[in-house]
């Protein structure tokens, strides 16, 4: 798919080849080191080791999904697919965007599997089905499971993109009649990075491989094994109707009034105070919104079991044991009303107060 290009390529050099300019190179650059969240100095670190090294070779497989990730890359602006393809991946497999199809497409991966193997990276989108051999998602007459393990078996590292690759996602929400589960349940012996969501934001796709070819390692991952720049801190403390949570401003039906002003949806069953990701910085649609800032609560997808978890959607979080955010958000409004009545009655204290002493004066 890339023989014209080769992966020998850099990235700059990729840039440079299209009539980009430096300015754009630098700018690229830039948002990546801001979507790994690295202060502006790192911005020549990066833009050295994309100069210097050769762009990943990356396959692309997808399984059991909707095509959701595949759909966020194809809507990719900052960079943009065409950027991510022509300039930053050397992409030799993806069912979706490659040219050619049947036999042709998996002997692309074959040789691929062969001609870079211990080199390339690999992207799984979609969950793998275990029960009965793997029957339920098959290509080309094999299943899921078989060629994930043997392209695996060759690859650099593997990242699982979108919830369904991560944890197994809606596939695997009881009682997950396929078996399916996510790609590091299945592959023990290789570095899997999880970026889950649904879809994932592909800018955080692009900022790993970057981060790869910069560092020469995989970014610093969390217990449940996402990238700490994208999934290190709660959606709750980054969201733009925190103000409002913490004013005991509440949604309360959809169409009210507080709907309307933008207040917080926690009451209306939003997930953020228990979801990571960083939804509210990187946003969706060329970065202009994401769900809670359209009006909609989060609904957690970027949790393991979320669909099981999280469910009903349209009800505030339960009790979870060692998070309070329950009990403030029960007591906030509250002790708000306690602190306003105080307030006022304090004031009209010193309004009488004041006007004695004005009394006695005149």
């Amino acid at each position: 798919m890339n023989e014209k290009r080769g992966p020998t390529e850099t990235v700059y050099q990729s840039f440079r080849k299209r009539g980009l300019s430096r300015r754009d190179f630098l700018r690229f650059c830039t948002i990546m080191s801001a979507t790994l969240a690295l202060p502006s100095s790192f911005v020549p670190r990066i833009a050295e080791a994309l100069e210097k090294k050769e762009k990943p070779v990356l396959l692309w497989l997808e399984y059991q999904d909707c095509a959701g990730n595949t759909e966020a890359l194809l809507r990719a602006s900052s960079p943009t697919v065409k950027e991510i393809v022509l300039d930053v991946l050397a992409l030799e497999y993806h069912e979706t965007v490659m040219a050619a199809a049947g036999h042709q497409a998996e002997k692309a991966l074959q040789d691929a599997v062969e001609k870079y193997r211990g080199r390339y990276l690999v992207v799984v989108e979609g969950s793998i089905p275990l029960k009965d051999d793997g029957v339920y998602c098959c290509i080309g007459g094999r299943s899921a499971k078989d060629i994930l393990k043997e392209v695996a078996e060759g690859a650099a590292a593997i990242l699982a993109v979108g919830t369904c690759a991560a944890y197994g996602g809606i596939p695997a929400a009881s009682p997950n009649p396929t078996g399916a589960v996510g790609v590091s349940t299945l592959i023990k012996d290789k570095p899997v990075v999880n970026l889950p969501g649904c879809p994932v934001n592909v800018e955080n796709i692009t900022a790993t491989l970057v981060h790869f070819l910069t560092f020469g390692t995989l970014p610093a991952l969390d217990s449940h094994g996402r990238p700490l720049f994208a999934y290190g801190k709660r959606i709750h403390d980054n969201c733009e109707r925190r103000a409002h949570f913490d004013a005991g401003q509440f949604v309360r039906q959809w169409g009210d009034e507080g709907h309307r002003l933008g207040w917080c949806l926690y009451e209306m069953g939003c997930k953020g105070p228990e979801t990571f990701k960083n939804c509210p910085r990187i946003k969706y649609n060329e970065g202009t919104s994401w769900p809670v800032g359209a009006g909609h609560g989060c609904i957690g997808c970027a949790e393991p079991n979320f669909w099981d978890k999280m469910s009903p959607f349209y009800k505030r979080l339960p009790r979870v044991p060692g998070f309070g955010v329950e009990s403030t958000a029960d007591k906030i409004g509250a002790g708000l009303a306690v602190a306003t009545g105080a307030a006022i009655l304090a004031h009209g204290v010193g309004r009488l107060v004041t006007g004695g002493k004005t009394k006695r004066e005149e």
